[in-house]
């Protein structure tokens, strides 16, 4: 059933010959039935699940070690080459630490520069930082295990 405005109502039940008075409690029930089935919605609405970031990184050869590694997701754009991304982070983060508040709290790693460059410096650069706080690193051998079934 669409939902319809209540102004929508008070002109139809106008235009019908209803009382005013009649009108008036007509929607004020209607407005406290809205009222009820929102609270009673939201009650029943589950709680959204917190996400978090994980690279994996395919090692077919198991060159990667087996250690904690944390890291970032950056975007760049599709025919830039990918080799340079450290290069526009740097930039960011230097045009970032002559700014008034990179003065005051200059980045010196690469951790402080995905965490408080702001857009403004990474956009002149073509980089977006799609997480400020490192995720984990998960390696893979890039196979998935075949199940074996009986059919």
């Amino acid at each position: 059933m669409p939902k319809v405005s209540v102004e929508l109502i008070h002109e139809v039940l106008s235009n019908n010959n209803f009382e005013p008075d009649m009108i008036q409690t007509v929607l004020k029930q209607i407005e406290e039935q809205a009222a009820a089935e929102a609270e009673a919605e939201k009650a029943n609405k589950e709680p959204t699940v917190k996400k978090q970031f994980v690279i994996v990184v395919s090692d077919p050869r198991g060159t990667i070690p087996d250690e904690d590694y944390v890291g970032w997701v950056a975007q760049i754009p599709e025919d830039d080459p990918v080799g340079e991304t450290m290069d526009r982070l740097i930039r960011a983060t230097y045009e970032y630490n002559i700014s008034k508040k990179g003065r005051k709290h200059p980045c010196k790693t690469v951790g402080e520069a995905c965490e408080a460059v702001g857009a403004r410096f990474l956009k002149e650069q073509n980089l977006a930082i799609k997480n400020k706080v490192p995720v984990t690193v998960l390696r893979t051998d890039n196979k998935i295990p075949e199940i074996e079934s009986d059919f």
